[in-house]
């Protein structure tokens, strides 16, 4: 059999020295963003139900987690907050006593070196669940963004180094922004939910949030999963009006989306690897169907390698600890 008339790629593949020699994508633990849910009770390191392995963690435990994330050199981690109050307005969230604040002040205190990036939306603190003012059952897009740019305010009063808003209000951007440097904020960055899409994969969060919707769902205001022009719109109006970082929400299923925004803006990518994805692997490693740390680590190569430059996980210490191995 003549053998010249094709190429031998597995010549590049046979062993794992050689495969690690021309590997061209890799995660490092400084990709990973940790999130943690902080709730207002006492002696509290509860697990979520849908969720196994993430806890809620009142703020006299609060710091065991931390250090374990510092000690694992995870470099920043996102913060959200569960409180007891709720009302029309969401007004705990904006409060400067609220639980996210003084969670970031006692992180900074204990832990300077680490960022703490706040994540910036109403839905945990409305009694209706939605991200912004209700009237006449629809959310008011500019009446929102005053009370989102009050929290974010808060956020940096209280040491946030990085605000992330999360709400998909338009223009969340600028009026975030502006409010942050009125304020003397102007050396915060902001994280922009970017692309957030209307998605199936965030049910355990708002299980770990408290944070399902009473009414309706957030259609109106989070992305068609079908659209990816729009994606491009809401990337370029966020850059417009000051965004430093830009997200796509959830990642899996918009790994394409990530790609073509990577390719098209300079800005550092973050690709958020939602509750629904880490839930869904957790069930089916619980089962014995697949082996967790070979399909995560597979997961979030594959987020690095459609271009994000980093990744919100909740697999982020046990990846951390793999990447040791």
């Amino acid at each position: 059999m003549e053998t010249g008339n094709f190429h031998r790629h597995r010549r590049l593949r046979r062993s794992e020295s050689m495969r690690s020699l021309v590997r061209e994508t890799y995660l490092h633990r400084e990709d990973f963003i940790y999130p943690i849910f902080a709730v207002e009770e006492e002696n509290v390191k509860r697990e979520i139900p849908s969720m196994p392995g993430v806890y809620h963690y009142s703020l006299d435990r609060l710091n065991e987690e931390v250090q374990e994330v510092v000690d694992l050199g995870i470099k920043s981690i996102m913060m959200f907050g569960v409180p007891n109050h709720k009302d029309a307005v969401g007004s705990e969230a904006y409060c400067d006593t609220g639980i996210v604040q003084r969670a970031i002040a006692q992180i900074k205190e204990a832990f300077p070196e680490l960022t703490v990036i706040a994540d910036t939306c109403l839905c945990q603190y409305t009694d209706h669940g939605h991200c912004g003012v209700i009237e006449n059952g629809y959310v008011q897009n500019d009446q929102s963004l005053e009370l989102l740019t009050k929290t974010a305010i808060s956020q940096a009063k209280a040491g946030a180094d990085m605000i992330a808003p999360s709400n998909m209000m338009d223009g969340f951007v600028a009026a975030i922004r502006q409010g942050l440097d009125e304020a003397g904020f102007v050396d915060v960055p902001v994280m922009s939910y970017a692309v957030k899409f209307s998605s199936a994969f965030y049910g355990p969060f708002r299980d770990a949030a408290h944070s399902t919707p009473q009414f309706g769902d957030r259609k109106t205001y989070q992305m068609d999963p079908a659209n990816r022009l729009e994606a491009i719109r809401e990337a370029e109006s966020d850059i417009a009006e000051g965004a430093d970082f830009l997200m796509v929400k959830p990642a899996l299923s918009y790994l394409d989306i990530i790609r073509e925004l990577k390719d098209r803006y300079p800005l550092p990518m973050v690709a958020y690897n939602v509750s629904g994805e880490y839930s869904m692997i957790k069930a089916a490693s619980q089962n014995g169907w697949l082996n967790e740390q070979d399909v995560v680590l597979e997961k979030l190569t594959s987020m690095k390698r459609a271009g994000a430059d980093l990744i919100i996980t909740y697999f982020a210490k046990d990846a951390a600890r793999w990447l040791d191995q």
